[in-house]
């Protein structure tokens, strides 16, 4: 190696501003990741658990025999029937996370599956706070930031605006 080319090399990671440096350009390297990236993963991620539960709750096109049965037993819900708390979670489990994945009323969706991560932790699971909390955050950064420039309610509200 000659003199210098030893001269143009990075300074080491350790060397005074070389790691504040380094961390600089990681970070502003990261902040250049569109919104649209995350926001994908936010909606398809959680909205594969909540179908994959609906699925469980369903044979052919009407409720498994077993769904009322849990809702009346292990779920157990306070205040509302648990046949029809049976229907409205199979309908939520099925509606809402299309409309994530889609990215179609994204906000409403991600609002409906949070009210319904919220029932599941206070009344029906209380241990598992941290899966719903995972859960949770997923739906308020949707709430909060929206479904990003990959959605179907970026397109509407494109052609909304021509």
């Amino acid at each position: 190696m000659t003199a210098s080319s030893q001269n143009t090399a990075a300074p080491p990671a350790s060397a005074p501003g070389g790691l504040a440096s380094l961390v600089s350009r990681a970070t502003g390297a990261m902040e250049r990741l569109p919104w649209s990236v995350p926001a994908v993963a936010l909606r398809i991620f959680p909205a594969a658990v909540f179908w994959q539960s609906g699925r469980t709750k369903v044979e052919g096109f009407g409720l498994a025999d077993s769904t009322v049965f849990l809702f009346e037993h292990e779920y157990a819900l306070p205040v509302i029937d648990p046949a029809l708390a049976a229907y409205l979670a199979t309908a939520a489990e099925h509606v809402f996370p299309v409309l994530l994945v889609l990215g179609l009323a994204t906000r409403v969706s991600a609002l409906a599956l949070l009210v319904m991560t919220l029932v599941i932790q206070v009344f029906v699971y209380p241990g598992a706070w941290v899966t719903h909390g995972l859960w949770a955050a997923c739906f308020l950064a949707l709430i909060a930031k929206g479904p990003g420039a990959l959605s179907l309610d970026r397109l509407i509200a494109r052609r909304a605006a021509a």
